[in-house]
Order: C-alpha cells, then sequence, then structure tokens
C-alpha cells in the first residue's frame, strides 16, 4: 500500500493537464529505476495505468533484483511492471518493442565520485550508448536522457540563475569531474544520435531534488537534515552553511521531467529545479528545524568531517532559470515548509 503523501503527489501529477494517451499500449523502458528520480516515474505511470487503464508496461532496469522488489513493494504481482537485471554498462536485450526510453541510469551522489569515479562515468557513457541503441534500433517515439545542473561548471555571478546555454569552469583533469564531464559528453551522445540517426533525445538537467524515497544516507546535506529529523535527533551542520541551493519537490520535478518527454524539443535541454526554493544551507536547517515544533529540535555546529570517497563541491551556488521549461506549460508550486514536511512525513 502506498503511503498517503506518495498517493496525494501520483494524484497531482496524473491530474495534470497533458496528453497521457500517447503512452497507451507502449513500452516505456526505465534505466536506474530503483533510483530516487526515476522510482517516482515508474510509481507515476504505474498510477495512470490504475486511474486511465491505459494498458502500458513498463521495464525498469535494474542492477538489483532484491532492492527493486523491495522498493515496488506495493505493485508486485502486476502485470504491467517487469524488471531487467543487468548493469546499464552492458549490452541490453529487451525482447518486446520499446516505445520510449528514461535513461535515469547514474551514480549521482557525490559520495561515489571520490570511491567509484570509473563506474560512475561508465553508467553515463557506455549506459547512454547502451541506451540510444535501444532506441535507435526499436524506432522509439522519445528518448529522455537525464543530465544534471552540474554540467554547467562554476558559472559567473551575472549567470546565475543559469539558463542552459550559459556555462562556467569545469576542470577535466580532477576526479570529481567524473560525474560533470561524463554528464556533459552523454548530452553531446544524444544529440550525436538525434542528428545522424534521428533518435527522438530530449535531456533534463535536474537541479537538488528532494522528496519521499530519497536516500537519507547519499551524503548529501539535506538528506542529513532529513534523516536527523526522522530520527529525532538536532541538526548537525558540518559546514558553515552559506554555500546556497534551489531546493525542488520530487513531485514537481517529476511532472517537469514528463512535460519534457511529451511536449519538449528534440534535440534540446531543460533545466528542471525550483529558483524560488533557492536558500543557504544554514537557512534551509534553521527552517526544518521548525518543522516539528514537538521535536524540539535544535542546529547544532561541527567541525567538518571528511567522508571516505565524499568529494565536496566548489560551487558556491547553483540556481536555475527555468523560463524554458515553464514555457511548456510546467511551473513548480510546493514552497520548501511544505515540501520537507511531505518528505519527512513520508518516512514516519
Amino acid at each position: 500500500m502506498r503511503h498517503r503523501v506518495i498517493e496525494e503527489d501520483l494524484a497531482r501529477i496524473a491530474s495534470a493537464d497533458l496528453p497521457w494517451s500517447i503512452f497507451e499500449g507502449k513500452t516505456v523502458l526505465i534505466s536506474g529505476a530503483n533510483g530516487f528520480l526515476p522510482a517516482y516515474i515508474v510509481e507515476t505511470f504505474l498510477y495512470l495505468n490504475e486511474i486511465i487503464r491505459q494498458g502500458h508496461l513498463v521495464v525498469g532496469l535494474v542492477r538489483n533484483r532484491r532492492k527493486a522488489l523491495s522498493r515496488f513493494s506495493a505493485y508486485q504481482g502486476r502485470d504491467d511492471l517487469e524488471f531487467i537485471v543487468q548493469d546499464v554498462c552492458e549490452p541490453i536485450v529487451v525482447t518486446q518493442k520499446v516505445h520510449f526510453v528514461i535513461h535515469a541510469a547514474s551514480q549521482s551522489s557525490p559520495k561515489y565520485f571520490g570511491k567509484d569515479p570509473v563506474g560512475t562515468m561508465s553508467a553515463n557513457l557506455l549506459g547512454t550508448h547502451n541506451l540510444l541503441t535501444i532506441a535507435k534500433e526499436n524506432n522509439s517515439e522519445g528518448f529522455l536522457f537525464f543530465s544534471t545542473g552540474e554540467v554547467y561548471g562554476e558559472v559567473d555571478k551575472a549567470n546565475i540563475p543559469t539558463k542552459e546555454t550559459e556555462y562556467g569552469y569545469l576542470d577535466p583533469a580532477t576526479v570529481r569531474s567524473c560525474y560533470a564531464e561524463s554528464k556533459r559528453a552523454a548530452e553531446t551522445m544524444c544529440i550525436a544520435w538525434f542528428h545522424q540517426f534521428g533518435v527522438p533525445a530530449k535531456i533534463v538537467r535536474p537541479f537538488h531534488t528532494y522528496g519521499p524515497g530519497m536516500n537519507l544516507d547519499d551524503g548529501r546535506v539535506f538528506s542529513d537534515f532529513v534523516a536527523d529529523i526522522v530520527a529525532n535527533n538536532n541538526i548537525v551542520m558540518r559546514s558553515d552553511g552559506s554555500a546556497k541551493r534551489a531546493f525542488c519537490y520530487l513531485a514537481d520535478a517529476t511532472l517537469g521531467f514528463l512535460t519534457v518527454l511529451i511536449n519538449g524539443e528534440n534535440g534540446q535541454a531543460y533545466n528542471v529545479g525550483n529558483e524560488n526554493g533557492e536558500v543557504t544551507v544554514l537557512d534551509l536547517a534553521e527552517r526544518l528545524a521548525t518543522l516539528f515544533p514537538n521535536k524540539c529540535l535544535h542546529v547544532v555546529k561541527h567541525q567538518p568531517i571528511h567522508r571516505e570517497g565524499y568529494l565536496k563541491s566548489a560551487i558556491t551556488r547553483n540556481c536555475p532559470d527555468t523560463s524554458k521549461i515553464r514555457a511548456l506549460g510546467w511551473n513548480p508550486i510546493t514552497p520548501i515548509e511544505s515540501g520537507f514536511r511531505r518528505t519527512i512525513e513520508s518516512f514516519l
């Protein structure tokens, strides 16, 4: 049974004025289906099957069947969800025709960038090649690639909030660049496959996204804050909290991703984030500490600690300009306080 918060999120996404009928009777292949962002897309498609009876099939590409069965335990026994268990970096064999491909398999947490930079790059490069090949061979109707806001690098202050055409400094000769540089290259692959083979590739660049199902142990500060509150612990600061980030609630972001898949222009990239949700890390911590007054939580500042493999970003401010995706009719509506309250409630 789905949590109340998730049920409400899925109902809101499904109520959007989008032509969901394009998926009727189609097969959608989603890589990294266990992951935080793609899992909500899987649930959205399954929810649409429940309320519209579209009869589309969702094929989740995962590396761990046990984890997949746990993540989607509410959907066991359904015939509209199948799993392919393998590494996305290996050649992929799908027995049915694939009408839509969503490639979201990636190691996106900074804790992997120092620990496994090769694996981080491989999913973005080899995985993208394999899934573009699937789309080409199936003459698929849509291909959506999950990139990242980190492709912009260290942008000049005058270009923040950042449009899709504004880029800054990114040093390829550093280990942490394994993520952003491989995402950049994968974006170029999408454009090349569209140009040469006609694969209808579209790109989304998610910024900081939070919500139900997020990994509370992925090392990012907002995940740490939510984990602290869920455990009834004071919120622990490991930095001075001056970095500014724009936070977008998962239901808003999911609707943005699907808006691009359905209405976006082929060969184009779109920011998906919420510039109205931009706050400093310290401000975020202080706001979250007051969300549940009965818990009597406080913000506590500790000395920074070194986490094995975790490579901190040098970017002090990261915020998207979303005018391009807003022109498609999308608009994030969830304020920080209500979004994080919903997120925390989903874990309780």
